[in-house]
């Protein structure tokens, strides 16, 4: 008897349990893309108020300076590497060597009178990546193009006068390596997007 009424205690009650969960439908935007349903919720906008860690803010400090710096040497490097090729081929057509000189000389006087002033103006950090841009955008260090066209003697004095500053006309582009921030920005330079 006991048995009898449990059984029917279940069969009444289990209607009961069937309704017990009732779930509540939301109609929400999808696309269908490739076969695949992605589902769109539009979210409310979250404004975040509390202020930047220091470190954090640091690291974006010394990010702006350095795109800073690379947009002001960049157009110097720029240039050098068109003058470059435009006093190569004017020296392929020197006769001599002290044709060649001569040329070279009004060249440097050309570039100093036109450039001088604002690269005098260049802060230490502006300089330093200066050098690095040339050997970018001419393929040789500044040390090699004062050897090839001023000769040995004026490379190992600028070299020996730029180490007395801080800087070393030797050093080369590395944009895998160490350089591979300023890759980064004058590529965004080159886009348009910085």
């Amino acid at each position: 008897m006991l048995k009898k009424i449990i059984i029917s205690a279940i069969i009444v009650s289990s209607p009961l349990f069937l309704f017990a969960q009732e779930t509540e439908s939301k109609i929400v935007l999808a696309r269908i893309v490739d076969g695949d349903t992605i589902i769109t919720i539009n979210l409310p906008e979250y404004v975040v108020n509390r202020r930047m860690p220091r470190k954090l803010k640091a690291l974006a400090n010394r990010n702006s300076r350095l795109v800073y710096n690379v947009k002001k040497a960049y157009p110097y490097a720029k240039l050098a590497g068109i003058k470059l090729n435009e006093y190569e081929e004017i020296l392929k057509n020197a006769k001599n060597d002290a044709e060649r000189r001569r040329i070279m000389k009004l060249a440097e006087d050309e570039l100093r009178e036109e450039f001088e002033d604002d690269l005098k103006k260049l802060t230490f950090k502006q300089g330093a990546i200066l050098i690095k841009l040339v050997d970018r955008e001419t393929g040789n260090s500044s040390y090699v193009l004062v050897q090839e066209l001023r000769g040995k003697f004026m490379a190992f004095f600028w070299q020996t006068f730029a180490r007395l500053f801080g800087y070393n006309l030797k050093e080369q582009y590395d944009p895998e390596g160490e350089d591979r921030e300023i890759e980064e920005i004058v590529v965004l330079i080159e886009k348009g997007e910085l």
